[in-house]
């Protein structure tokens, strides 16, 4: 190719670059023109990153706070905080200061930092604070909400190297009884381990520790590591306690661990009945086929209430026994009720001593009471044999006079 050509060429190539280029540039500026066009002449936006939180009482809140211009323009935005609930404390800031107003470029946003802190004495709740950005001629204005809810703040627990178990918490009898919880012991430490026992339960009670089926008391269990025991808590209530429930705390503790449980006792009362006679007296007389009364009383010396006391009798064959009442509905505590036993002979009962016994049920409560019943012969009966006796008296008289006259 001629030096002359070859210089042409060149020059073409060069200026079909340069078109190109500029071509391109025009395109693009259209471009970026028309991006801009898509925008409004003027909008902002201030909004929280989260409009509602749960925080524990007694906690400081920090949330992202996001100003946005959504405009064709630059635009200065003052901020401030219109409401802040009281007892708390509220600012808008960057990392390191307090700010009231932000410029931000068309099309971009800066992110700051809304801080709430609450005083003492905030309790758990709902609390609004409530945000407002608007431009430097206060054309345009964005208000947003935050809502903070308290909750109570949970103990945090210790962790447990120990942990007690039963599978019957709860217990329920009369209050003379002996009450026996089953209590296991898992040591959850990978080494044998000591444990002291403690109880605490109502006043005059007592509560001991033992082995099951055993009758020896300790203070302290010994458990393997990563196994359990098993012992057993005997409750003793005090005599005059009054029927309701009692809760006991029981209480394992060494030097790196500790447990507690609690335990209950229902107590029901004490069921007794007292059964006998006003005079002291447990005999009577009766005759045959004829009704004889003996009274006795009953009463409820315990401290639960007594139901459907009940009667029944063990008696002679063919003799008759009953009562009035037939049985006693309700027996408060020291009430005393008084019973009326009639019991009748069998005709044909021979003249001599026998044993009646009468049996009192009550609820989880009975007792007897033994009678000497002594039958004696029928006055009727004694006149009619002295009837008899004078008869033959007078009959032998007749024949020896009658004799004596031959």
């Amino acid at each position: 190719m001629k030096k002359g050509n070859a210089s042409l060429f060149f020059a073409i190539a060069a200026m079909t670059l340069a078109l190109s280029l500029l071509s391109w540039s025009v395109s693009f500026s259209r471009e970026d023109n028309d991006d801009s066009r898509d925008l409004p002449p003027r909008a902002i936006f201030v909004a929280p990153e989260y409009t509602g939180v749960v925080v524990p009482e007694g906690e400081d809140v920090s949330l992202d706070l996001s100003v946005r211009n959504g405009g064709r323009q630059d635009e200065l935005v003052l901020l401030e905080l219109t409401s802040v609930p009281k007892g708390w404390k509220g600012q808008i800031k960057t990392y390191s200061f307090e700010v009231t107003g932000v410029h931000v470029k068309s099309d971009s946003s800066k992110s700051l930092t809304l801080k709430a802190e609450p005083g003492d004495d905030v309790g758990p709740g709902d609390y609004v604070f409530s945000v407002k950005g608007q431009t430097q001629d206060g054309a345009l204005v964005s208000a947003s909400d935050v809502t903070i809810s308290v909750v109570a703040k949970e103990e945090r627990k210790k962790p447990e190297g120990v942990l007690i178990t039963t599978s019957y918490p709860v217990l329920r009898g009369p209050t003379d009884a002996k009450f026996e919880f089953s209590v296991q012991v898992e040591n959850k430490l990978d080494e044998d381990t000591i444990f002291n026992l403690m109880a605490d339960g109502p006043r005059n009670w007592e509560i001991n520790f033992k082995p099951s089926w055993e009758d020896k008391y300790f203070s302290s269990l010994r458990v393997k590591g990563n196994l359990s025991e098993t012992m057993a808590i005997e409750v003793k209530p005090h005599a005059l306690a009054e029927p309701g429930t009692y809760p006991i705390k029981v209480k394992v503790k060494s030097e790196t661990a500790e447990a507690e449980a609690e335990l209950r006792v229902v107590l029901t009362g004490t069921y007794k009945l007292d059964v006998g006679t006003p005079t002291g007296l447990l005999s009577l007389n009766a005759y045959q086929g004829r009704e004889s009364r003996l009274s006795f009383y009953v009463k409820n010396s315990g401290s639960a209430a007594q139901s459907d006391v009940k009667f029944l009798s063990f008696k002679p064959e063919n003799w008759k026994v009953t009562f009035e009442p037939e049985k006693i509905e309700s027996l408060e505590p020291g009430e005393v009720a008084q019973v009326e036993g009639l019991i009748t002979p069998a005709e044909q009962a021979l003249v001599g001593d026998y044993a009646v016994s009468v049996s009192v049920e009550g609820e989880k409560q009975a007792k007897d009471l033994e009678l000497r019943v002594t039958v004696k012969a029928s006055t009727a009966w004694g006149w009619i044999g002295i009837g008899i006796i004078v008869i033959v008296i007078a009959g032998l008289v007749t024949l020896f006079v009658r004799m004596g006259r031959r």
